[in-house]
């Protein structure tokens, strides 16, 4: 690959779009296989010939609709390849692509469609489409949607509603009609054009349309050090949702920068399974399902036999202590390397097997803080996790170098990538992947970008040997009724270590000691009431038995050893609620809400006061 880049223009081998870049893979790639995805249980590969087919077939039907350079389509749908058609054909018919969480509900969708004027949406199946005829009333912008999945549409009938390989026959129609009216249309574009809108999660309010242009995509292609070698013989399980500047970037952006295979899972509740299938070399994951990937061990090992469990233990211990060295960048003894390598032969390369991480060569966390005691576990295995940071504003910005890993760090600035703090510790950020501002939302630009530099609102430092670390948000920074500065991450980050604790908030600004909100592993807790012969029915009365109380609270003293005692967690509540992504307390990438959360619950609180 070779890409040229300064601050304010990027192009890949000679392409300064993303449309002129994929016209130039489908021609050099056309018999190498773009993605996969599941059909009756089987795995179907598509071709970049596949793939510029039903694209240019996407974007000859917009342009037959009449729709202009820069209009915006919208997709409301699970990750798949009509995505993937979909997203490319606006590129390549000069319009902006915008994604829209499937999670999302009736309310949400119709802000998202009138805020963007949506001209052409795209709905994954009868559910989706339900939201929209809800809201139509509403939004006079769409001119047409069309439906993936019509199976239970069958005798549907509405003149603006069709199956979506209507779009694909009017495309190629229009097409041998206008033989020249893509190639003209993908020539026009420009490095600093619209290519993407992707809205924020609004986890501090109504979700922001971040206008994200060509360039900074493009830029994100080239992001990855040399040390994280991304090849053609590389997969990528895609399941995070596409309308996450991270998934996109991952998947969409490699693909096409680096012809990596994409894989679309099957559902949001088979992605484990299809880790396992599917053995992927390449593997983005937010903390959560690193977290889960680590709960998962631990409950095997708590059903294993007692060899198994000394034979973990024994293997475990080598991992540590060959970790260690190769964090302190120190040589691993011979008789230490060899005894890893018995290690993984006898014991990790099951494990790895067992978790479908066997073939991985790339794994990456990110879009959260993670915790780096299940970082340090990860490496014990031999399984190095490298932490990215950034945001849908600033593109990634960070990485940790897989040579020199070093878990609680963000690692260093990206090449072309500038960091540095403001008076406040504010990490700002300036490069060719600063999004252009937000739509429609003046205010928030100017607040967001200030003298060429991105406000992320991350409160950081530097250490000694020049990595970046995140301390904290800027906003949720707690000062207790003492006059202590906290940074609850940190407290959450240890926690969330637990098996038995998948999410917390720390609350206590303004008051006299901290106290918590715990959300449980929902596996492994009723996995550990099984095992310890603890009765319940359902969820909530599992949350509410002393025994499940008192496993908490061990987990928490636990936590609690690592903290000076005014960072302690005094006490906690459970939050008895199973909670979703489609939840109002959770984003789509299942965070949990802070200010959401402590305003729900705030009589919970007051009872811990």
């Amino acid at each position: 690959m070779d890409a040229v880049i300064t601050s304010d223009f990027v192009s890949i081998d000679g392409h300064d779009t993303l449309a002129k870049l994929f016209r130039a893979r489908a021609q050099d790639w056309s018999d190498r296989i773009a993605m996969r995805e599941k059909d009756y249980g089987i795995w179907r590969a598509y071709t970049w010939a596949d793939y510029e087919r039903f694209a240019y077939d996407c974007a000859g039907g917009f342009m037959s609709l009449g729709l202009k350079p820069g209009d915006v389509v919208s997709i409301l749908s699970e990750n798949n390849k009509e995505w993937a058609f979909v997203d490319m054909g606006a590129h390549a018919a000069a319009l902006t692509i915008n994604g829209v969480y499937p999670t999302y509900q009736e309310g949400q969708l119709r802000h998202l469609l009138n805020d963007s004027q949506t001209r052409v949406l795209i709905v994954e199946n009868e559910e989706q489409l339900d939201k929209y005829l809800s809201v139509r009333d509403d939004v006079s912008s769409v001119l047409r949607v069309y439906v993936i999945d019509w199976k239970g549409l069958r005798g549907f009938s509405d003149p603006m509603v069709e199956p979506i390989e209507n779009l694909y026959e009017r495309g190629a129609v229009y097409r041998k009609a206008n033989p020249d009216a893509i190639d003209k249309a993908i020539d026009s574009g420009k490095n600093d054009d619209t290519a993407v809108l992707i809205y924020t999660s609004g986890t501090t309010g109504a979700p922001k349309g971040a206008l994200i242009p060509d360039r900074y995509l493009l830029f994100q292609m080239s992001a990855a050090p040399d040390t994280f070698p991304i090849t053609g013989d590389d997969d990528i399980l895609t399941y995070l949702p596409l309308c996450h500047a991270a998934e996109r970037l991952i998947s969409l952006c490699m693909n096409l920068g680096h012809g990596t295979r994409i894989n679309f899972a099957e559902s949001s509740e088979t992605v484990f399974e299809n880790i396992r299938e599917l053995s992927p070399t390449v593997l983005f994951a937010v903390p959560r399902i690193w977290e889960k990937f680590y709960s998962r061990i631990n409950t095997l090992m708590s059903e294993a036999t007692w060899m198994g469990r000394k034979g973990y233990e024994i293997a475990l211990g080598v991992g540590r202590k060959r970790a260690e060295y190769l964090l302190q960048n120190r040589r691993v003894p011979p008789l230490l390397e060899a005894q890893f390598k018995i290690a993984d032969r006898l014991v990790f390369r099951n494990l790895k097997q067992l978790l479908g991480l066997d073939r991985s060569t790339f794994l990456l966390s990110g879009a959260a803080p993670i915790s780096s005691d299940l970082l340090r576990w990860f490496f014990a295995l031999g399984l190095p996790v490298a932490e990215v940071y950034g945001q849908t504003e600033t593109g990634l910005a960070a990485i940790t170098n897989s040579d020199e890993p070093n878990p609680g760090t963000i690692g260093f600035a990206v090449p072309g990538v500038e960091l540095k703090l403001s008076d406040q510790n504010e990490i700002l950020m300036r490069g060719p992947s600063m999004f252009s501002g937000y739509l429609n939302n003046p205010e928030a630009t100017q607040s967001a970008l200030v003298d060429g530099w991105i406000h992320t609102g991350d409160v950081g430092r530097i250490d000694e040997d020049g990595a970046w670390r995140i301390t904290d948000r800027l906003k949720d920074i707690i000062i207790t009724a003492g006059g202590k500065n906290i940074t609850p991450s940190q407290v959450e980050n240890e926690l969330k270590f637990s098996p038995y604790i998948s999410d917390a908030v720390v609350v206590g600004d303004k008051r006299k000691y901290l106290t918590c909100l715990i959300m449980i592993d929902q596996e492994n807790v009723e996995n550990f009431a099984q095992t310890h012969n603890i009765p319940f029915t359902d969820y909530r009365s599992l949350c509410a038995h002393p025994e499940i109380i008192g496993l908490i609270e061990a987990e928490i003293d636990r936590a609690n050893k690592k903290f000076s005692s005014v960072e302690q967690v005094k006490k906690f509540r459970l939050i008895n609620v199973l909670l979703t992504a489609e939840d109002d307390e959770m984003t789509p990438t299942m965070k949990l809400k802070r200010k959401f959360v402590e305003t729900k619950y705030e009589s919970l609180i007051s009872e811990m006061y």
